[in-house]
């Protein structure tokens, strides 16, 4: 069994025939296929980002209730469980800036690489020769 995908962003027979009868069954299904093929490989990305975000508003939702957890009943327990989820915040938070740090790290050797390349450019790029200007005489 082979893991290609009959239906992909891409002009194969079959997202060809369904666009074909989207159109005739209702046109805003074809047109939706005919996006679909042409750009559906962007759907990556955006399905990425919409996660991120959702993520991101799930997290503040744990961090505001998580303070609002059922009592147990046993005192010990609740405070080893507040102090666990507070090392874990700690945790969290310590990835978190080691991966902005990572991602500054990235964008700074980008930044240098590029610098280097256009400094090697500009290195072997032959200039160009300006055309002579013509001197005015007097007598023009």
């Amino acid at each position: 069994m082979t893991n290609t995908a009959y239906i992909r962003p891409a002009w194969t027979p079959v997202t060809i025939g369904l666009m074909i009868l989207g159109f005739m069954i209702f046109w805003p299904l074809g047109l939706a296929m005919l996006a679909y093929i042409l750009w559906g490989d962007r759907l990556d990305g955006l399905k990425r980002e919409l996660n991120n975000a959702t993520d991101g508003l799930n997290k503040s939702f744990k961090r505001s209730g998580r303070t609002k957890y059922h009592r147990s009943g046993n005192v010990a327990f609740d405070e080893w469980r507040e102090e666990e989820l507070a090392r874990i915040d700690e945790e969290r938070r310590k990835l978190h800036e080691a991966f902005d740090e990572f991602e500054t790290y990235q964008r700074d050797l980008r930044r240098a690489k590029d610098h280097e390349e256009f400094e090697a450019f500009m290195k072997n790029r032959k200039p160009k020769k300006a055309p002579p200007r013509s001197v005015k005489s007097k007598d023009d």
